[in-house]
């Protein structure tokens, strides 16, 4: 399976240390966690929502490495048990959603499926080519959080020193 993440075009797509910033899915000291989503778009929304980027003109400024990454096909992954608006709220519901993944640690998970906090329902839409490019049907987003260091995983970066198209902007759940 491809899944996709942003990071610093000068670091690796990967986190090697537990002294990450506390995230939706960890607390201080929990980490690492490896945050992915399953569309590129996906992915750049996660960026854009925490940076708080909601002008085009901002984009300009954009400089990240989007990166493709193989993960095994057969990952088991858990589901949160939250509600909707505790899964896809700002950082006032990380918190709860620290807590949700504690739990599924300690039941020995591996990593979560939930749905992108980061972007509206439908907002994971690709591109097709029909009489010119046109938008592909629309599709909700996943994020995957997956628990401790993963050598094993494969990356490919698709992109150096990128930034998304502007059209993203309007599909984003802003914190």
């Amino acid at each position: 399976m491809i899944v996709y993440r942003h990071a610093d075009p000068r670091s690796p797509f990967l986190w090697e240390s537990a002294a990450q910033s506390p995230a939706r899915w960890h607390g201080p000291g929990e980490g690492p966690v490896q945050y992915f989503a399953d569309t590129p778009d996906g992915a750049w929304a996660e960026f854009l929502r925490h940076e708080g980027i909601t002008e085009e003109s901002d984009l300009v400024n954009v400089r990240r490495a989007l990166w493709a990454v193989e993960i095994p096909d057969k990952l088991p992954t858990d589901a949160p048990r939250l509600a909707p608006p505790v899964l896809t709220g700002g950082t006032e519901t990380y918190e709860a959603c620290q807590q949700e993944a504690r739990r599924l640690r300690t039941k020995g998970a591996k990593a979560l499926c939930a749905p992108s906090a980061a972007l509206l329902p439908g907002g994971a839409r690709g591109w097709k080519v029909d009489g010119g490019l046109q938008p592909a049907p629309e599709r909700d987003g996943t994020v995957l959080a997956v628990f401790g260091f993963r050598p094993d995983f494969v990356g490919w970066m698709a992109a150096f020193a990128a930034r998304p198209r502007s059209d993203l902007l309007s599909r984003i759940r802003y914190l």
